[in-house]
């Protein structure tokens, strides 16, 4: 292979130029690939080479999961092996991995799973019978009564008919178990929804209206299945708020490019902590009617709000209050373990319900997810406990109750700390965490600093996230991978570090940022 071809398979690697994958990193990875492909004498054999490899995958990128992680990893692995540095550990903020930082598993659920696993835990005394019976319930719905056996493909049905009963409680309207569909994660059932949109008409792409700033899972999904991005601003000025003026903008714009299919809608937010209000949804909703659009609601963070005023609303219930004809508008909704109080991230748990969808379409979403057999089984019980949690008089209810309250009312410590935090710094603002898991404070980078980046041939926020962890071992996502308005430049960081490794990180954020701004006057 070339050397321009050896380029292409490294900036692919680390996510483009636009990630800023720094030109040490690029070299050294560039001299293992020449090594590898120097002892490869067939290589112009191969199938699958980077000229003909799906280009949808080259042009994709997932900036939380990016370069600046890589590195993080490599840290990390250069303390453990005694290398000095100006910090002791690393801190990786960059990703909503609540077990990660310090969180502590809810009992309940973690003993459910247990004895869906192991089975011969069902005559332990200690364990107490509620959690027996969820997970006898679980059992039941198991071929051959093991979670190791194969489930239907959209999940083991009694779980989906407490996702229905759930939703139903949550939401004051009947929901069918047969519009619950169980995935690994909210992700998943995202991507299989989005999937049955791949259809050019006419040579136009279809597009998908998603916010800016928004979750890197929506843009790489966009360019893995050759669709259009339609973004549409959120306004900083007013907490991230969805102005429909905006979407109006989007549209029309988009309209010229692609065929405007769906709306993408993250609420409560992610990166930007926003929790939109009743009547913005109305809105939303009669814009996504009136331009006959799919409505995806991205509702993973539901339990995660925390600001005096905000409430979350689900698109659902929202609709079916509108009445017709929004209650007939087709929409799909989600749900995540991973987020919450549960923060169960790698056990992959989550639903999806799909309202209005065409049967015929219905049915092929049905056979598209069976190519894949089923969501883990392990996720699907998570998802049980989710929906069916101990109730009062129940012998778990006051243990979960008080377990869930205890990480609530943490996280909602943790969000006033941050935003208050940065917006003590000097030329950083920061709007307040309403909801979710995240800030996205907004940085101002001097024009040196702009300078540097662009020898570097990085993206100024880039630049400044690898100086930030370089000096203080802390790993954030820059802005420019969730996309920000032209000129500006923010970073997402998690508020899930424990409250004293959180303290901890501000103050270390405080002083890099005022010694950053020095540095580059």
């Amino acid at each position: 292979m070339s050397s321009a071809g050896l380029l292409k398979v490294v900036v692919a690697a680390a996510g483009g130029r636009a990630t800023g994958w720094p030109a040490q990193y690029t070299a050294r990875l560039i001299t293992k690939h020449t090594r590898t492909l120097s002892s490869a004498s067939t290589m112009e054999q191969r199938v699958i080479t980077i000229d003909n490899v799906n280009p949808h995958v080259i042009k994709m990128e997932y900036a939380v999961r990016g370069p600046l992680v890589i590195r993080a990893t490599a840290l990390e692995k250069e303390i453990q092996a005694g290398v000095r540095k100006p910090f002791n550990k690393v801190t990786k903020a960059n990703i909503g991995d609540a077990h990660a930082m310090g969180q502590q598993p809810i009992t309940f659920l973690r003993q459910v799973v247990s004895l869906c696993l192991m089975p011969s835990l069902l005559d332990d005394p200690n364990i107490p019978s509620d959690a027996k019976q969820r997970a006898q319930t679980v059992l039941a719905g198991c071929k051959g009564r093991s979670l190791g056996s194969y489930s239907d493909s959209p999940g083991i049905e009694i779980i989906r008919r407490h996702v229905a009963q759930y939703i139903e409680r949550r939401d004051g309207f009947p929901s069918s178990w047969e519009n619950i569909i169980l995935c690994a994660g909210a992700s998943e059932g995202i991507r299989g929804m989005m999937k049955m949109m791949i259809k050019h008409d006419n040579s136009l792409k279809p597009g998908v209206m998603i916010p800016i700033p928004q979750y890197p899972l929506y843009s790489a999904t966009i360019a893995e299945f050759d669709l259009h991005q339609v973004g549409y601003y959120l306004d900083e000025s007013t907490n991230w708020g969805l102005e429909i003026s905006e979407l109006e903008r989007a549209y029309e714009e988009g309209k010229k490019l692609c065929n405007p299919k769906a709306l993408v809608v993250i609420n409560p937010g992610n990166p930007t902590g926003n929790v939109l209000s009743r009547e913005n949804i109305e809105n939303v909703i009669r814009f996504a009617h009136e331009k006959k659009l799919f409505l995806f609601a991205d509702e993973v963070y539901q339990d995660n709000v925390y600001a005096e005023g905000s409430k979350f609303h689900s698109f659902k219930k929202v609709t079916m209050e509108m009445g017709a004809p929004y209650n007939q508008m087709e929409l799909a909704s989600f749900m995540s373990c991973s987020k919450g109080y549960m923060g169960e991230c790698g056990l992959r748990g989550g639903y999806a319900e799909i309202v209005n969808l065409d049967p015929q379409v219905k049915a092929l979403y049905l056979k598209s997810i069976s190519a894949k057999l089923c969501p883990t089984t392990l996720g699907q019980a998570v998802m049980e406990c989710v929906v069916n949690p101990p109730q009062e008089g129940e012998p778990s209810y006051e243990q979960f109750i008080e377990e869930k309250n205890k990480v609530l009312s943490s996280l909602a410590k943790r969000a006033k700390m941050v935003a208050e935090t940065f917006n003590s710094v000097p030329g950083m603002s920061c709007n307040i965490v309403q909801g979710a898991m995240y800030a996205f404070p907004q940085i101002m980078i001097p024009e040196r600093a702009i300078e540097a980046a662009k020898t570097a041939g990085q993206a100024p926020d880039v630049f400044y996230a690898f100086q930030l962890l370089e000096n203080t071992g802390i790993c954030i996502v820059p802005g420019s991978g969730f996309g920000q308005q032209p000129g500006t430049y923010h970073f997402r960081t998690t508020i899930l570090p424990q409250e004293e490794m959180l303290r901890t990180m501000l103050e270390k954020f405080h002083e890099f940022h005022v010694n950053f701004l020095k540095l580059y006057e």
